[in-house]
């Protein structure tokens, strides 16, 4: 991949990471004064439930292709680390192709809930109504961006599979 594109994909992440920034910052801020309206004041918000709910999703979906970026996944490395460079190498592409794979069919899924919700006007049932095709808009979104770095990740390990580093191999 080029550093040209390389680059855009981090222009790309690093909005997406201060995004989240603002949506916890804003739940932060929403949920507090849920709290204050409803106990101090005995009138809780009709929306801070709802509109957090689906923030949460926003904050699961979205950070998950900067965790992949930054290697900060929860993950057991035991046997791997004991593996040859090279194996090692094959087991990051393996991982890489598969997780691109895997969020390609969330995006196909995720993309057919969001258009039938679309379709059929889904709602939330509450006072707020909030269309569905939102929320679920977020899972082909981030599920995309999250493929799109396996892939990254699966293209920086080929080099790793005949022994050459990351740093010779994009030179």
């Amino acid at each position: 991949m080029t550093t040209t594109a390389l680059r855009g994909w981090d222009g790309l992440l690093a909005v997406l990471h201060w995004t989240s920034k603002a949506v916890l910052a804003f739940m932060m801020v929403s949920i507090c004064y849920d709290a204050i309206m409803r106990y101090a004041f005995a009138a809780p918000t009709s929306w801070s439930l709802e509109i957090n709910s689906f923030l949460l999703v926003y904050l699961a979906v979205i950070g998950a292709a900067e965790a992949q970026r930054h290697d900060a996944h929860i993950r057991i490395t035991y046997f791997k680390d004991k593996l040859p460079s090279r194996l090692r190498g094959g087991v990051d592409l393996l991982t890489g192709l598969l997780g691109a794979v895997f969020c390609a069919i969330l995006v196909w899924r995720g993309g057919i809930m969001a258009l039938q919700a679309l379709e059929y006007g889904e709602r939330v049932s509450s006072s707020l109504g909030t269309p569905m095709v939102y929320p679920y808009a977020l899972l082909p979104v981030g599920f995309a961006a999250l493929g799109l770095q396996f892939l990254i990740d699966a293209l920086a390990a080929i080099p790793r599979l005949s022994g050459t580093t990351e740093e010779e191999a994009f030179r």
